[in-house]
Formats: structure tokens, C-alpha cells, sequence
């Protein structure tokens, strides 16, 4: 674009700054949202994985199909054979997990320290980088002996410890970036004290989708320890890395899989009812694939958003260009050229867009904290969404575009002008501004809005389907925590003694009406699974079946509120470890017992022992929503903690008088009181957890929510736009009618009946289009139909009744012309 052009055309455009103004601001919306949306996806989706040839990992877990469990965690059993199996495509395979620990401080005050237990070539994988001490070795792995059963325990002979690395972060936070603590025991930390042999690179750090409960930064790795032992192939914690040879495709890293995974059904006979596979996956597929349909959905919606504001542009350039018909057609007469017109036309386009990018560029940079705060917990990366060069190039590629979009129409328009016509006078009607190609833009943005406003009314919907579904227990007035540490020694009595002392602190807060504890909170997620099975199991170990498992202290249930259906729930006396007594949910009996009471009835459980054990079922009651408010999730059986021998109930839930949040400082006071070294994290009411749960929907719900409301807006200025620029132009005919008897009432219908035809055709089109295109939001909707009927219907009196207002003010002033005159305007 030569130089001279783009003077010519910020002079020009310097004489209209209500256009100019207009101009920019509508672009610079569609274009920021658009930025700040693609930021996300390109922080989430295309940035690649912080590790060595990224592309040849994968990700892996087990299923068992039969029961509707999808990659979930593996023994360290399958998790090696399928190891052992796949020397022919795996280039290495490695395995994690990680839980929560309590560590002392160099002043010896506790500290939550995030473990992992990983693989002595976790990091060889990975190629993460030791900046201090070495790496794992092999002999890092080596198992500890089984305790002799004939030796005395002091005479036993002493377990190898630990060995760990930490991560950069912890190594300056805790030990200052000492090296002298490289090869030495943690101090402090007990008889069990991990031996640190090195540091990690700054910033490592795990890479897995949220559900999968593995964290993200662990301070402290420690060598996993495990010998291959057949009876604890049940034992679930591990999550299986992988990186492929060159060379070697997905699909026969699946024929391995799938051929190890047979085996495994044919000699354990309970893997074959459940239908068990390996669940393989890339890891950057697994580390998005839950957010990805939301992600990609929120990209149609901008780039619809982008293009009606393009649109709405376009309109206003056309008027632009009517205006300066007079002066096109000079030029055109005088000899410029066509190309010449077409130039300068461009030229405002692309400083309109120019400045409309960096505009919009500036609100993305002050929309992303905003975004980022809203943002549901389980968007991967959440802290790389940033405005990169990437991102900027992106936002570059689309203020070029639409210049071209908006632009070029009105460009090879303004470079046909009817010389002789727009000379002599002529034009009104049919000038640079003709309706027709205005009529198409404004069906255009009509159908484009409608479509965004169906997205949001079907997000509204899910929404208040959330609010509707039964909990299973009532959240308010709930205060939930994790307690670490201090649990009393690892005697059972020492451990039921200190779980009482906690329950008679904790009660003696004021504004505390209850207490219990459980090994889960609802809607935490983390829940474990157990095998269960009737009589015929002790013949047929395949007809075990899956179950979530549950351990709680009596009471949980009347301080939880959840409802009693049949029999009775715990009381203190059935804490005794003797007691083989259960609770189940609904779910489960119906499950079990289809067709008569589960009350009374004894089915065997694998939990404490390889060996299974009866349990009598003595109460039933309603299923709580333990991962998910929109899916049930699995049946659940509950425990005792005393079960349990004690000291498995790790979350304490309070039921208060007032606002929960208002006595956490008091219960902070009360446990420190009892004992220093009880570390409390995640105090938070119950509704926090609720809220997170539908963080997902409601993000989503906000975003599309925003982008057709902004959508209707630019709609409907555009439709305003269309009618005045219709009744400018008709003006005198206005006129003709009026002095032939036409009441302002008929001219009033005229502008209105013009303004609804035009929106009833964007909207046809564009119910049609979201017929087609909201069954891509399927996997974001909750309780509701893509195509549900309701929800299109309100939409159409609702858009119907924004083209009326649109329409309102262009035909009032048609129907309040002077036909004196409206005749003289010809």
C-alpha cells in the first residue's frame, strides 16, 4: 500500500471521528475478544509440552469398561507388565504419583510438602534437568525385604531409606540452595527421613489433566520402592509415562497394549468381567481433551463475534462511501483510475483495522487477569496464557482479514460509481449505498448473533440445571479442612484417642453445632476404589465388581444431612475394628439388590486384607455427588475409620450456627492450642467446592453470555443502521406518500415491517445454522438438548424484540417527516 495512499486516507478519516471513533471501537471488540480467547488456546492447545521431543509421549491408565471406568490409576503390576511387554515400542516407561506430606521446617514447624513417589528414569524420560547432586540411580529402586514374621521388629534388619530429589523451589525455599544437604538425610523428618541426592531445573514440573490427581509442582520426588507382587495388583496409585520409539505409531503401541491387556484378563479372572484395557493416550491429547471442546467452542464464538463487527464495519463504510459519492465520481470522471479508488478505499480499511487491532490487542492484555480468574480449575496451563509473539501474530493475521472483510466490498463499490447519475443529482435511491448489499450484511449479522445468542440461552439452561440436581447432602453452613500430621503414633487406641481429642476441640469452637471427619469430602474428587462381591465370588473371583469407597467417623451423615432411606447409620460403637459393619447409597443397592431390601444382607469386600472378608449392610442411604454435580458418578460404600484401625479420616466437616467462613480463624486457634504440630490446609466451606464444580459451566456460560450480548448490540446498531440509512434515502418518496394521504402510522409499519423482514430472515437462517452447529457444544450442556426447543423459541421473541427497539427510532422519524419537506429533498 503505497505511502501516499495511507496519508490520504488518515486525512480523510481525521474530517469523520464519529465514524473513525466507531470504527475502531467496534473492531477493536471483535478483535480483542478474539485475542484473549486465543491466547487460551494457544497456551492450552498448541504451545507444545515442556519436554524432550514431546510428540513421542504418552500417557497411560487402565480401564475397566464393564464398570464405567475410564483411565483410571494402575497397580505398579499392570503398570510393568505392560512395561515388560512393550520393548519393541517403547523407548522407556516411567510412572508417578503424587500425594501430600507433612514435613518440618528448618525451624521445625510442620509444612505441607507435596511427594511424589516416580520411577528411577522418571526424568530421563522427561529430560528434565539435575542442576545439583545426580540423578536417580537404579539401586535407588531397590525394594526393602518383607518384615520377617519369626524376628522380633527391634531385631529386624533396617530398611534402606528413601531416596529423593526436590524441586529448584523447595531447595531455596526450605534449605536456602545449600549443597551440602545433597547425599545427607532430611533433618527432622523422622525415622523414615528421605536422603536427598539432588535438585531440579527451575520451573519443572508434571504435565496432566486435573482429574487425573496428579500435582502439578511436587516439592520432594522420592524413588518408588515396590517389588512385582501379584497380590497387590489391586493396590491403585500409579499414573504410567511413556515415550515411543522413533518411528512407532499409535496404533501399535495399542496392539501391544491391547495384546498385554488380554493376557492380564485371561490370568486374572476378575479383570476379565470387568473388561479391563490399558487406556493409552498422547500426553498432550490427555492433558487436553477435557477442555479442548469448550476451548474450540469459545473460537467459533469470537470469530463469529469478529465477524459481525466486520460486518457492522462494512455497513458503515458503505454509508461512508454514499456520502462520498460526489466526490468518487469526480475523481472517476478527471481519470482515476479504478485501481487507484480501490486503493484509497483499502487504505481507510487498514488503518481502521490497524488501530482497531492495537486497540483490541490492549483490552485482551487487561481481559486476560479477568480470564484467568473465572477460569475453571481443570484448564490445563492455566498460568501460561499470556500475550506472546505468537498471540500477537495471530492478532496481526486478523486485523488484515478483516480490513479485507469489511473493506472490500465497499472498496469495489466506491470504484463503480455511476458518473453521469451522481453528476446530475441523482442517487438517492440507488447510490454507493444500495440497500440490497446493506440488506445482506444486516441478515448476516441478524443470523451470526442469533446463532451466538442460542450458545448462551443453551449455557443458561445447563446452569440452572446444575442449581436443580440433588447433592446428596446439603453444603451450606458447612466448614470442610485437611488436617495433616499428628495423628497420634501408630497404635489404633493412640490413633482413636487423638481423633476424639480433635472431635472435643473442634466442638468446643463457638458456632460449632457438628463435627465429623471423613477420608473424602464430596465433590474433592480422589475417591478409591474397592472390590465387593456376593457369595458366588469366593468360587468365580470375575464376578467382584468396582465401588467407590468411603471411610468416615459416626455422625458423618446427620452433620453431612444426607439422607437416611433404610436402616440405620454408624454409631460409636460400631467404630470397634470388629464390627464388619456397612453403609451403602442407594446406587448400590439397587445395583446389588434389585429387587429386595439390601438391609441385613452380607456381601464380601477387599479392603484390609488380599484375603476378602463379609460385611453386613445395616443402613442405606441417599448417594452423594462425590466427583461431578452433573454426572452421578459410582456407587459408594462406607466405612468406619475404626474399620480402618484408625487415622484414615484426614478431612474434618463442621456444621456451624452462622457464616462458616467467619469461624476459621477460632478453629486454627483451637487446633494449634491442642497440638502445634497439626498443620491445617484448605480451610473452606463447603460451597467453595460446590462453586469449583461448576467453575466449568459457569466459565463458559460467561464468556458466550458476553459475546452474544455484545453480538445483539452490534446487531442491532446494525439493523439501526440499515433503517436509517433506508429512510434517509427514501425520503422523498416518504414525502410522495404523505401528501397522498398516508397516515405516519403506515409509514411507521413501512420502516418497522422492513426492519422485522430483514431480522425474521437472519434469524431462519441462522435457526438453521444453530441447528447444526450448538450439537458441537454437546459435552458442555447439562440437562439440556443442543437443539432444545425452548430455548430457540425464547431466543426468537428475544431477538425479535431487540429489532423492534432497533427499529423504533428510525420509524418515528419517518413517521414524523413534514411532507413539505421530504418533497423538497429529491
Amino acid at each position: 500500500m503505497p505511502a501516499k495512499d495511507l496519508l490520504h486516507a488518515a486525512r480523510s478519516l481525521r474530517k469523520s471521528p464519529v465514524f473513525l471513533i466507531t470504527a475502531v471501537v467496534t473492531i477493536g471488540l471483535g478483535i480483542g475478544a478474539s485475542t484473549a480467547i486465543f491466547s487460551v488456546a494457544n497456551a492450552v492447545l498448541l504451545r507444545p509440552l515442556p519436554y524432550k521431543d514431546p510428540d513421542r509421549l504418552l500417557v497411560y491408565g487402565g480401564d475397566l469398561r464393564a464398570r464405567n471406568l475410564i483411565d483410571e490409576r494402575e497397580s505398579y503390576e499392570n503398570w510393568a507388565d505392560l512395561r515388560n511387554a512393550g520393548g519393541s515400542v517403547f523407548e522407556d516407561v516411567a510412572a508417578i504419583a503424587t500425594f501430600r506430606n507433612v514435613l518440618p521446617q528448618a525451624d521445625g514447624a510442620p509444612e505441607r510438602v507435596s511427594t511424589a513417589l516416580a520411577t528411577t528414569n522418571l526424568f530421563r524420560l522427561l529430560g528434565a534437568h539435575i542442576v545439583a547432586g545426580r540423578d536417580f540411580e537404579d539401586s535407588d529402586a531397590q525394594p526393602n525385604p518383607p518384615p520377617d514374621p519369626t524376628v522380633a521388629p527391634a531385631q529386624q534388619a533396617p530398611r534402606l531409606p528413601p531416596m529423593a530429589i526436590i524441586s529448584y523451589e523447595y531447595w531455596q525455599r526450605r534449605f536456602g540452595g545449600n549443597p551440602a544437604i545433597f547425599g545427607q538425610k532430611m533433618q527432622n523428618a523422622g525415622p523414615g527421613a528421605p536422603v536427598i541426592v539432588g535438585a531440579l531445573a527451575p520451573g519443572f514440573e508434571l504435565e496432566f489433566r486435573a482429574s487425573s490427581n496428579v500435582d502439578r509442582h511436587p516439592d520432594l520426588y522420592m524413588a518408588l520402592r515396590v517389588a512385582y507382587d501379584n497380590r497387590n495388583r489391586n493396590t491403585y496409585f500409579l499414573r504410567g509415562i511413556a515415550r515411543m520409539k522413533p518411528g512407532v505409531t499409535l496404533d501399535r503401541v495399542e496392539e501391544v497394549a491391547a495384546t498385554t491387556a488380554a493376557e492380564v484378563r485371561r490370568t486374572f479372572p476378575i479383570y476379565g468381567t470387568g473388561q479391563f484395557y490399558y487406556h493409552i493416550e498422547p500426553m498432550k491429547q490427555h492433558l487436553t481433551d477435557e477442555v479442548r471442546p469448550a476451548i474450540l467452542a469459545l473460537m467459533g464464538a469470537v470469530l463469529f463475534l469478529l465477524l459481525i463487527a466486520c460486518a457492522n464495519v462494512a455497513n458503515l463504510l458503505l454509508v461512508r462511501m454514499s456520502l462520498r459519492e460526489r466526490e468518487l465520481a469526480v475523481r472517476a470522471a478527471l481519470g482515476g483510475s479504478r485501481a487507484r479508488l480501490v486503493r484509497q478505499v483499502l487504505a481507510e480499511s487498514l488503518l481502521v483495522a490497524g488501530v482497531g487491532t492495537v486497540l483490541g490487542v490492549a483490552l485482551a492484555y487487561a481481559g486476560i487477569r479477568e480470564l484467568i480468574a473465572i477460569s475453571p480449575a481443570n484448564l490445563a496451563r492455566l498460568e501460561k496464557i499470556s500475550i506472546d509473539p505468537v498471540v500477537l501474530l495471530f492478532s496481526a493475521g486478523a486485523g488484515l482479514a478483516a480490513a479485507a472483510l469489511f473493506g472490500l466490498v465497499p472498496a469495489l463499490r466506491a470504484s463503480r460509481p455511476d458518473v453521469m447519475q451522481v453528476l446530475r443529482g441523482a442517487g438517492r435511491n440507488a447510490g454507493l449505498a444500495g440497500g440490497g448489499l446493506r440488506n445482506v450484511v444486516a441478515i448476516t449479522e441478524v443470523a451470526l448473533s442469533f446463532i451466538l445468542l442460542v450458545g448462551s440461552g443453551l449455557m443458561v439452561r445447563s446452569f440452572i440445571a446444575l442449581q436443580r440436581f440433588d447433592l446428596g447432602f446439603d453444603p451450606n453452613k458447612l466448614l470442610t479442612f485437611q488436617l495433616l500430621g499428628g495423628r497420634g503414633g501408630t497404635q489404633p487406641d493412640a490413633r482413636a484417642a487423638r481423633v476424639r481429642e480433635i472431635q472435643t476441640a473442634l466442638g468446643g469452637v463457638a458456632g460449632v453445632r457438628e463435627v465429623t471427619a471423613a477420608q473424602l469430602v464430596p465433590l474433592a474428587g480422589g475417591y478409591s476404589t474397592i472390590r465387593w462381591g456376593k457369595e458366588n465370588a469366593l468360587a468365580d473371583p470375575s464376578k467382584y465388581q468396582a465401588t467407590d469407597a468411603q471411610v468416615i467417623l459416626p455422625g458423618f451423615f446427620e452433620t453431612m444431612k444426607t439422607p437416611l432411606l433404610a436402616g440405620r447409620t454408624f454409631t460409636e460403637a460400631d467404630s470397634a475394628p470388629d464390627r464388619r459393619l456397612v453403609v451403602i447409597d442407594d446406587l448400590f443397592a439397587a445395583k446389588a439388590f434389585p429387587r429386595e431390601s439390601a438391609i441385613g444382607k452380607q456381601i464380601l469386600i477387599r479392603i484390609r486384607t488380599p484375603e476378602p472378608e463379609w460385611v453386613e449392610i445395616i443402613g442405606i442411604v441417599a448417594h452423594e455427588r462425590a466427583t461431578s454435580i452433573a454426572e452421578p458418578g459410582h456407587e459408594q460404600i462406607y466405612f468406619t475409620d475404626g474399620f480402618l484401625s484408625h487415622g484414615a479420616v484426614g478431612r474434618w466437616i463442621l456444621r456451624t450456627s452462622g457464616d462458616p467462613a467467619a469461624i476459621g480463624p477460632a478453629v486454627r486457634a483451637a487446633l494449634r492450642k491442642l497440638d502445634p504440630n497439626l498443620l491445617i490446609s484448605e480451610l473452606e466451606p463447603e460451597t467453595v467446592w460446590v462453586d469449583r464444580a461448576q467453575a466449568g459451566t459457569r466459565f463458559e456460560l460467561i464468556l458466550i453470555g458476553l459475546f452474544a450480548a455484545a453480538a445483539a448490540i452490534l446487531a442491532s446498531v446494525g439493523l439501526y443502521g440499515v433503517l436509517a440509512t433506508f429512510v434517509r434515502q427514501r425520503t422523498a418518496e416518504i414525502g410522495v406518500r404523505m401528501a397522498m394521504g398516508a397516515a405516519p402510522s403506515n409509514i411507521f409499519r413501512l420502516v418497522v415491517g422492513q426492519g422485522l423482514r430483514l431480522s425474521a430472515f437472519g434469524i431462519g437462517i441462522g435457526m438453521i445454522a444453530a441447528a447444526a452447529l450448538t450439537r458441537a457444544m454437546s459435552s458442555m450442556l447439562v440437562g439440556v438438548r443442543p437443539t432444545d426447543p425452548l430455548t430457540f423459541g425464547v431466543m426468537i421473541v428475544f431477538f425479535l424484540a431487540i429489532a423492534a427497539i432497533s427499529c423504533w427510532i428510525p420509524a418515528m422519524r419517518a413517521s414524523s417527516l413534514d411532507p413539505t419537506v421530504a418533497l423538497r429533498d429529491e
